[in-house]
């Protein structure tokens, strides 16, 4: 009797198994899914933003008039790593481009926000604001010097793309 009773509970098995994989079958036919959507989701940063800038001792820099194919993707604001304010996109290209502000030395700043990127010697006028062109094996990147902090344009974007970011940076 054990004998028949273990075929049964197999035989069962097998059964609810097919059964499962039948309806899952069906459920992914007919739910919709999109394999070229961007699984990388917006964030809204205007609340960090005005934290930021109630918080830091320097103007916090965020850009405006950007075109709506820039997608802003990370934003932070940390008073205890040396007020450091971050703002990451996707550029209309899907490149990463990246706003980093902080009070911490310069030099070894930008080269850990710029993913070792060194100081070419070359500037660049940008919206009548000379930068400083930094480049790197990962990350390019534009360099400002303010009395209270230092500002960065950083990332896999062109030159061209780092250039528009910084352009469009505000303090107000």
């Amino acid at each position: 009797m054990a004998s028949k009773r273990g075929k049964q509970t197999a035989r069962d098995m097998i059964l609810s198994m097919a059964v499962i994989s039948a309806v899952a079958g069906i459920v992914y036919i007919f739910v919709p899914h999109d394999d070229k959507a961007n699984p990388i989701k917006a964030v809204d940063y205007r609340v960090e933003l005005v934290t930021a800038r109630r918080a830091a001792p320097y103007p916090v820099a965020a850009p405006a008039g950007l075109s709506k194919d820039w997608k802003p993707t990370s934003v932070s604001y940390d008073r205890e790593a040396d007020n450091g304010w971050h703002l990451g996109f996707l550029d209309p290209d899907g490149k990463y481009v990246a706003v980093e502000q902080s009070t911490s030395p310069a030099k070894k700043y930008v080269s850990e926000v710029s993913q070792d990127a060194r100081n070419t010697g070359r500037t660049q006028q940008v919206a009548g604001e000379t930068w400083q062109r930094w480049e790197g094996p990962k990350y390019d990147a534009l360099v400002r010097h303010d009395k209270d902090a230092t500002t960065v344009v950083t990332g896999s974007a062109s030159t061209e793309r780092l250039a528009e970011m910084a352009a469009a940076l505000r303090t107000s």
